[in-house]
């Protein structure tokens, strides 16, 4: 199936809501994003948690690095805005303006992520079934049909998952599954985590750390 199809199609199970959020960027024309303004931004607040490429060395903070430019600036703007809670990454975002957010996007989406692989071979093979077939019996799709069959995500709408430390990942969709994170466009991941136990979303983590 072409890209193009397969967005197409994506698009049409997702909620007016979610796709409404994203009219306006869908609409106008790109701005070059400032680099070198980024990186200083990097330097002074970013660096200390996800690293200065991105590559965050932390299990407890994500790797950026590769991530969706549009994804990254639209997180941001859920952090300043109070839509997406996180008191740390508030206080961050506080200061940042749109292009701030779009100039920081872009520098992250340039990085070149560092792969890693799966430290239990069994959980992630279990992981990988979920997120190549869901599971029926729950109603709980598969992951690639956001996220892509290598995890490199559809851009704005849904995240790079390849290489995300597992810590992350499993902290992020226990957050969906309580509801503690719900806002912006996060309703079809709270619905998703919601028929996931515990051990399933610690399987899903641990494949998600070694995709590529």
């Amino acid at each position: 199936m072409k890209y193009g199809l397969a967005l197409a199609l994506v698009m049409l199970s997702v909620p007016t809501f979610v796709t409404d959020a994203f009219a306006v960027d869908a609409h106008t024309a790109p701005v070059k994003a400032d680099l070198a303004k980024a990186q200083q931004i990097v330097t002074q607040i970013c660096a200390a948690c996800h690293g200065a490429d991105g590559n965050s060395t932390s299990p407890a903070y994500p790797k950026l690095a590769g991530q969706s430019a549009g994804y990254i600036a639209t997180q941001l703007s859920y952090f300043k805005s109070g839509v997406r809670k996180n008191p740390i990454m508030a206080g961050f975002a506080a200061s940042l303006s749109p292009d701030d957010m779009k100039n920081l996007g872009a520098y992250f989406e340039s990085q070149a992520p560092k792969p890693q692989a799966s430290k239990d071979k069994a959980l992630a093979e279990q992981g990988e079934r979920l997120y190549r077939g869901g599971n029926a019996d729950k109603g709980a799709p598969a992951c690639t049909a956001c996220h892509g069959p290598n995890g490199a995500g559809i851009p704005v709408l849904y995240p790079r998952l390849a290489g995300q430390h597992a810590d992350y990942a499993l902290a992020q969709l226990k957050a969906y599954s309580s509801g503690e994170r719900s806002g912006g466009n996060a309703a079809p991941m709270v619905a998703i985590a919601a028929k996931l136990s515990e051990v399933e979303m610690k399987a899903l983590a641990e494949y998600i750390a070694g995709l590529r």
